[in-house]
């Protein structure tokens, strides 16, 4: 790209900021990637006025950009019900869940506990809608005859050889432990802000490794609540267990 080009501002958005090479301005790209979510969302019913989401927050970009989408349609909607007369429709609640992984990091104790001060500064700035804010330690779907969960979980960890075994074996554990705040909260959804190269890495290691992805481990059942994956290319599926 040449030097001119790099620095061009975009039309449409007023010079937002310099042009990004297929997609305007950064406020234009921001707009696209927006309205591409939205429109999953709405076109295929993926979240109800009924419902009650539960969005699963790691700090990522990823799950950040997840995060002010849900939350700027959970926005609109409480505009719209305010506004209306009838006031018929309900406006589907919204709460955020963070599971707690620092048994299995090597990182400093404060530096976890910064962590999720941040989270709870983000999550509490974002208004109107009050959302709840689930801090959850991965070891707490250990099974509660355990005397130590966090040694019993280094344990289990601990046994498994490969790299890879232990991403797919702590995956499932981090679903046990959203479905489990799900349940326990009235959450009717899910939802995953995962990164779309993310997926194809995994995927491609799992193919490269073990000769195909395996899906969940043996003895460990997918969550009965509806489970929708925000990918932060802009597009959004929604799987149904």
């Amino acid at each position: 790209m040449s030097g001119a080009a790099a620095t061009a501002t975009c039309g449409k958005c007023d010079g937002g900021g310099a042009a990004v090479a297929v997609a305007g301005g950064v406020d234009c790209f921001r707009s696209h990637l927006f309205g591409k979510f939205k429109l999953a969302v709405t076109s295929n019913a993926m979240v109800r006025p009924t419902d009650a989401v539960l969005l699963a927050f790691s700090g990522d970009p990823a799950s950040r950009v997840a995060l002010q989408f849900i939350h700027e349609m959970q926005s609109k909607a409480i505009q719209s019900w305010e506004t209306s007369n009838s006031q018929a429709l309900p406006t589907f609640s919204l709460g955020v869940a963070f599971v707690d992984e620092s048994v299995l990091s090597v990182s400093p104790g404060h530096e976890i506990d910064t962590a999720i001060e941040d989270i709870k500064s983000i999550v509490s700035s974002l208004s109107p809608g009050d959302k709840q804010l689930h801090v959850a330690p991965l070891e707490d779907v250990i099974s509660s005859g355990s005397d130590d969960k966090a040694a019993r979980l280094k344990e289990l960890v601990g046994v498994i050889n490969d790299e890879m075994g232990r991403d797919d074996f702590i995956r499932c554990l981090r679903m046990l432990s959203l479905q489990k705040i799900a349940l326990e909260n009235g959450y009717t959804k899910i939802m995953l802000g995962t990164c779309a190269s993310g997926i194809a890495c995994h995927v491609l290691s799992a193919t490269v490794n073990r000769g195909g992805s395996k899906g969940v481990l043996p003895g460990l059942q997918p969550p009965p609540v509806s489970l929708i994956s925000s990918l932060d290319h802009g597009y959004l599926a929604s799987n149904h267990y």
